[in-house]
């Protein structure tokens, strides 16, 4: 079982409104500060889709964190709905919401590029090790699929440039993991989810919110 899924996760990076909490600012950590910034719009995006997620109490008072994969971004919620924490992610290489069944336990290289999916929906989160030892949050043991920093990779794939790149076009390299830089993963993601279970909400971009999440959780994310 700890086939290519566990070694994805040891090679792979080799990787709100009107609610008390859900504030606009950016957090004070230095390289979030700083980290590019997608547009307006998805802040708005994810803010919307975590005041569902509070308001359904969907996250049964858990940390949480939103991706939204059209823009390559990631928030990070404590169970109040204070923001935490947003930072840009990289993806997996191919577009899509689904995920290919299986994949977790398939050798790396048997693993084809079109099967190299972020899989949208909703993952409830523990803090784990991939089988290098490393820390990682999982959001799938089964298939490999997990939280964890950026490590080092083949130049050529050039993995720290499309992190701190100025658009989400070029974060699409992973082989479906959600990774985000190392120091932001120590200063932000580890003290939350890597020591408690929580929640990671991954957004879909084929589908529709209601298909991957269901009606009680978004039926009012177009109100303000």
């Amino acid at each position: 079982m700890l086939g290519g899924g566990k070694a994805l996760c040891a090679l792979a990076a080799s990787l709100l409104l009107g609610l008390p909490g859900l504030a606009r600012a950016l957090p004070t950590y230095d390289s979030v500060r700083h980290a590019p910034d997608h547009g307006e719009a998805a802040n708005d995006s994810l803010q919307r889709f975590a005041r569902g997620v509070l308001e359904s109490n969907d996250h049964r008072g858990r940390p949480f964190a939103v991706v939204d994969k059209k823009q390559a971004r990631m928030v990070l919620y404590a169970g109040d709905g204070r923001v935490l924490g947003t930072a840009p992610v990289l993806l997996g290489l191919q577009p899509g919401d689904h995920a290919v069944r299986g994949v977790g336990s398939k050798p790396l290289s048997a693993i084809r590029p079109e099967e190299r999916t972020t899989p949208a929906g909703r993952f409830d989160t523990e803090p784990g090790r991939n089988t290098a030892g490393e820390l990682v949050v999982w959001m799938d043991y089964a298939e490999g699929l997990a939280l964890h920093r950026l490590r080092p990779a083949p130049a050529r794939e050039r993995r720290a440039q499309r992190l701190a790149s100025a658009t989400p076009a070029d974060n699409r390299i992973s082989l479906g993991c959600v990774v985000v830089d190392a120091d932001f993963y120590v200063a932000v993601v580890q003290p939350v989810l890597g020591r408690q279970r929580g929640v990671v909400y991954v957004l879909p971009e084929t589908r529709t919110l209601e298909a991957v999440f269901g009606h009680e959780m978004v039926a009012g994310l177009g109100q303000d």
